[in-house]
């Protein structure tokens, strides 16, 4: 079998997942209108994007005033999908954080007029492959494209085909940010999706169709991924050796180090923790402080690597050196909610 998974457990999360029958038919283009474009500072796609987002809705935030929120520095490489969902929640907005987006969910909820934040893979001719936002903000199927701000390219046309393969390497990751007053609107867009329980077991259908089809590495990860968001962790600890076991993808990191190991891109753990997590539920400590070792090599200020790390020293009995990483990652995110407790459970 390509991958076990408890029977029971499958079959109780499909038998809601399937998708409805398509609804109302959509437009065949639309735009959400104006939205205010923003070039980034060095590492400041995040801010700047959920910040595009919030324009839509007459926010008048900038980088400037959102990264001091969002990160520790320019040192700070990675603001999660849900550190953006909270910040436009601090703000009085709603949010809805999903996975497995599908062209047709994008279409819907710009059809509605909200722009949808996309978790993508970027790469430059310099630097490589890294994460990146793009803020979607209409389409247009006789040109078969979506419009997007992206915050160092500019306004840009996408190709629907490769909008999802860049979106690919994050399991179809997105983010909504939207006035109460929309959430009718966005609702109706959003289907069964708005259900987390649905669309986690949908993304688990989707990512085991995926592996089958074409078994590389974000095949495996997006598996390890929405297995471990179903509460398997020994599943997705499976999924992700099989995914550091496969042979690298070069064209989506064309500045690989030779140190690199294993087959997902160089800089996926500055972005994706789920192998970090699902090796600490099920004991594999050995396996957090090697990856985590290797992010803070490359990015010493990464304060989820650090929250990581410590939860591995903890699992070992290494209780001061859990609490200096702990301080660490606070000491770089003093709002680190999850490190704070971590540290006030080791007293």
């Amino acid at each position: 079998m390509l991958f076990r998974l408890s029977l029971s457990l499958l079959t109780g999360l499909l038998l809601g997942a399937a998708a409805p029958a398509q609804g109302a038919a959509l437009p065949a283009q639309a735009s959400v209108g104006t939205v205010r474009h923003e070039y980034q500072r060095l590492n400041n796609c995040g801010p700047v994007t959920v910040g595009m987002a919030l324009n839509r809705w007459g926010s008048t935030l900038t980088q400037y005033d959102i990264a001091p929120k969002l990160k520790s520095g320019a040192g700070d490489v990675n603001v999660s999908p849900d550190e953006l969902a909270a910040f436009a929640r601090a703000r009085g907005f709603r949010a809805h954080l999903g996975t497995a987006g599908s062209r047709t969910l994008l279409k819907a909820l710009l059809a509605a007029g909200v722009p949808v934040i996309v978790e993508t893979w970027f790469i430059t001719p310099d630097s490589g492959g890294m994460g990146h936002y793009r803020l979607l903000t209409g389409y247009d199927d006789r040109a078969g494209h979506f419009t997007a701000l992206d915050s160092y390219l500019g306004r840009l046309t996408v190709p629907y085909a490769k909008l999802e393969g860049w979106w690919r390497s994050f399991g179809g990751t997105y983010v909504v940010v939207y006035p109460p007053a929309r959430e009718a609107q966005v609702r109706s867009a959003l289907g069964w999706r708005a259900e987390p329980g649905r669309e986690k077991a949908w993304a688990l259908e989707q990512a085991l169709a995926d592996v089958r089809v074409r078994p590389d590495p974000l095949a495996w990860l997006n598996l390890g991924h929405a297995t471990l968001a179903v509460g398997d962790a020994r599943g997705a600890a499976r999924a992700f050796d099989r995914a550091e076991r496969a042979a690298p993808m070069r064209a989506l990191d064309p500045t690989r180090p030779d140190r690199a190991a294993g087959g997902w891109a160089w800089r996926t753990l500055w972005y994706s923790f789920g192998p970090l997590e699902a090796y600490t539920r099920i004991g594999r400590y050995a396996d957090v402080l090697r990856l985590t070792g290797a992010v803070l090599r490359d990015v010493p200020a990464h304060e989820e690597a650090l929250y990581w790390r410590g939860r591995a020293l903890a699992g070992l009995g290494r209780a001061e050196a859990a609490r200096a990483a702990y301080r660490e990652a606070l000491r770089l995110r003093p709002g680190f909610e999850a490190a704070r407790q971590a540290l006030t459970r080791l007293g």
